[in-house]
């Protein structure tokens, strides 16, 4: 895989959310290239959406700086074991766990898992989403509108709410925010919306909890070539994925996971309640 790959891009159409194995121009999730120095060493974390995308990348990451991973996802049963082996060939625990986040009963499951499997939560990486594309306001149903916000935002709250009460002064959530917070794609207008309450959400987290020493950040990718891209943009956008950015081409996974290293890590003691950017050079206020 060409790291600095560019469009035009052709890529088939595929159902969501995707899988990166049906994809022609493979992701980067640092398979060969991430190396680790213990940053993370000892560390438990709880990934959601962790069986492809970014938090692939992320999970391999902290794999490799030391920590062990409950990776959850809905339902794609071969991406996830992907991720698993992943983590486990560099030597670290990986519990696996699938389900449907929109379910508050089970959002608390995952953590009373991770903290029965893992012997306790360090790390809580709030990522997993869903995304579509519309063309006008009228063709977003109800259905479509609730799924978008309880997935992307009402989870992110629910394993927020359940994991505190296991997590030590030193503890870190992140989550996943995007460019669309900052600048919305009116073609993602749910998307988008649950974005920007996900930035607000961070924000009033983090000063709520900087009591108890657990800190909250979010990160926010712009264009980043993962699955999700041929199964929910149209063949055009998908042609000419990343090249509205400065950079002109999409990030790869791999260039995203080292924010989260970062902000997971101890070093970063003094940072929450930020946003950190990784965009390809196209500025976020």
């Amino acid at each position: 895989m060409n790291e600095h790959a560019r469009p035009p891009f052709a890529e088939k159409q595929q159902p969501m959310p995707g899988s990166s194995a049906e994809m022609n121009v493979a992701p980067d999730y640092g398979e060969k290239t991430y190396k680790g120095s213990g940053r993370l060493k000892g560390k438990k974390a709880v990934i959601t959406g962790a069986d492809s995308g970014i938090v692939r990348a992320v999970a391999l990451a902290f794999a490799r700086e030391g920590a062990d991973v409950l990776a959850h996802y809905f339902s794609e049963d071969e991406d996830a074991a992907e991720t698993r082996r992943l983590v486990e060939d560099a030597g670290r625990k990986c519990v696996l766990m699938r389900g449907d986040i929109k379910d508050p009963a089970h959002c608390r499951a995952v953590i009373e898992k991770a903290v029965s499997a893992l012997g306790g939560i360090d790390v809580l990486v709030n990522n997993a989403a869903h995304q579509a594309t519309f063309a006008t306001i009228e063709d977003i149903s109800d259905d479509e509108w609730d799924v978008t916000f309880r997935t992307n935002i009402h989870a992110m709250f629910y394993l927020s709410k359940a994991a505190v009460p296991h997590m030590k002064k030193g503890g870190a959530i992140i989550n996943t925010t995007s460019i669309n917070a900052d600048a919305p794609n009116p073609k993602l207008l749910a998307y988008a919306t649950t974005k920007g309450a996900i930035q607000n959400f961070t924000g009033g987290l983090a000063q709520l909890l900087a009591e108890k020493g657990i800190r909250v950040n979010c990160v926010a990718p712009g264009p980043i070539w993962t699955p999700l891209i041929p199964s929910t943009m149209p063949p055009e956008a998908v042609k000419n994925f990343g090249k509205q950015v400065p950079m002109q081409r999409p990030g790869q996974p791999k260039e995203v996971a080292p924010v989260y290293v970062m902000l997971a890590a101890d070093e970063a003691s003094y940072v929450s309640g930020a946003t950190i950017a990784v965009t390809g050079g196209k500025p976020i206020l």
